[in-house]
């Protein structure tokens, strides 16, 4: 009865919230006990706990009471399984075996798999909408190993959790098929060892990268301008694909844009899905603070969360690492990790990125990047070279600022707000669908921070 009420309540969130929001915070929940008295809803882990108390407990009273269910109570307990994961993102966090499910089991590690570092999983990587898709494909990768999405390439800035994800398809692999033989290297890894078997005439070098079932390549753009090294992972490539196996790729770049690649490992590298990852968005940012500082067994405060994930947005690791000074300072000198601290010590470790950015910033970059001037994207005209930058530029008022729709209008020169919205949800689904306009963004972000 329990379970049936609760899939019920998650079918109805999922229609009302976007896909990294259910992914994130309802996905592995569970209804333990139902009564007229109280409702117990299992979550993974304590930051879970303070979303559904904070934000969902409305809407999940109303969701029960729409199933003619009343309960007096709705507490959330923290409950974490193997059958009921963690949905997390990239947190490289030193502690962070405690964060993933049951370990892989010995027989599963052999000499393929033994380059998979074992901490980095789906359960232990915060889903947001910056990589949901990326999370996805991946997962979905993990489950038909060489007939969905083959290659994968992923592609994104330093430290936004490519290393993580693709290391995750290859765990969950061997996982649930232990008999599989699953490679992961660097790029750098595969031009030395290719150098070596020419130089030192060893042999295997084919075996050891063709006779697996996946392949998974970190980091590809050092392999452009190796024209040797090229024509090898060429052969490599054709060998795994033409059996089947499975092809997943990472870079900084998407492979049109790795400069001196060949143009036929180019056109291989697009035969499947190519997926960025983008700079997370500040809810990501937030969950991801969150993580960090639950595996440390330590809550922080909203305020502090929130600015940490305000003072750093453009780099998952360096926002981590904001993170682990505040908590190695504060426990070297016994203080909180309060406000105070917080603003104390961040300001010195702000990497050079700027404290804030003004909407005049963010409309200014925009229409630099397009080539128009900032009066021609606040102006009336509804050319199509315009328009799309002009809506761009209000999407970034929304996610990077969190401007509300009226204020967004009245700095494009709009009186109403409705152009606002609309302008906002085309981007975030054009985001999904669009490899262009996700690029388009992603690289005026990057410029706003740089």
């Amino acid at each position: 009865m329990s379970r049936a009420v609760w899939q019920t309540v998650l079918d109805e969130v999922e229609l009302s919230v976007s896909r990294a929001t259910f992914l994130t915070w309802f996905k592995n929940t569970e209804l333990v006990s139902l009564t007229e008295n109280e409702a117990i809803v299992a979550v993974p882990n304590i930051f879970a706990k303070r979303q559904f108390e904070v934000k969902f407990d409305t809407q999940i009273r109303e969701l029960f009471e729409k199933q003619g269910q009343k309960p007096k109570l709705v507490s959330y307990v923290v409950q974490t399984s193997a059958k009921k994961p963690v949905i997390s993102r990239e947190t490289t966090i030193t502690k962070s075996d405690t964060v993933s499910t049951t370990p892989l089991p010995r027989q599963a590690l052999g000499s393929r798999a033994s380059t998979l570092n074992p901490r980095y999983t789906f359960e232990s990587f915060i889903v947001g909408s910056s990589n949901d898709l990326a999370y996805s494909a991946c997962q979905a990768v993990s489950k038909n190993i060489g007939t969905k999405y083959n290659p994968l390439f992923l592609y994104g800035g330093v430290g936004l959790g490519k290393t993580h994800l693709i290391q995750a398809v290859g765990n969950e692999i061997m996982k649930g098929s232990p008999e599989k033989s699953v490679l992961y290297i660097s790029s750098e890894t595969f031009v030395n060892d290719f150098l070596e078997s020419i130089r030192f005439k060893k042999k295997g070098f084919a075996d050891k990268y063709r006779n697996v079932d996946v392949l998974i390549v970190d980091d590809m753009q050092f392999i452009a301008g190796k024209e040797k090294t090229q024509e090898e992972f060429f052969h490599t490539f054709n060998a795994l694909h033409q059996a089947n196996k499975q092809i997943i790729i990472s870079s900084d770049k998407p492979p049109r844009s790795i400069p001196t690649l060949t143009e036929r490992l180019r056109s291989r590298f697009e035969w499947g899905m190519s997926i960025d990852i983008q700079m997370p968005d500040f809810e990501t940012r937030c969950a991801i603070v969150e993580a960090k500082a639950a595996v440390s067994d330590i809550e922080l405060s909203r305020d502090v969360i929130e600015y940490l994930a305000n003072s750093i947005k453009s780099n998952i690791r360096e926002l981590e690492g904001a993170l682990n000074q505040l908590l190695a300072y504060c426990e070297m000198r016994g203080l909180e990790p309060d406000i105070a601290t917080v603003e104390g010590l961040v300001g010195n470790i702000r990497y050079s990125r700027p404290q804030h950015i003004s909407p005049k910033q963010i409309i200014d970059r925009t229409a630099r990047h397009f080539q128009l001037s900032s009066v021609e994207i606040c102006s009336e005209k509804r050319d199509k070279h315009i328009v799309t930058p002009r809506q761009i530029a209000m999407y970034l008022l929304r996610s990077e600022l969190h401007l509300s729709f009226p204020k967004i209008a009245q700095e494009l020169g709009r009186k109403d707000h409705t152009t606002a919205i609309h302008s906002v949800e085309k981007i975030e689904r054009a985001i999904k669908l669009d490899l262009l306009i996700r690029e388009q963004v992603a690289e005026i972000r990057e410029k706003l921070y740089a």
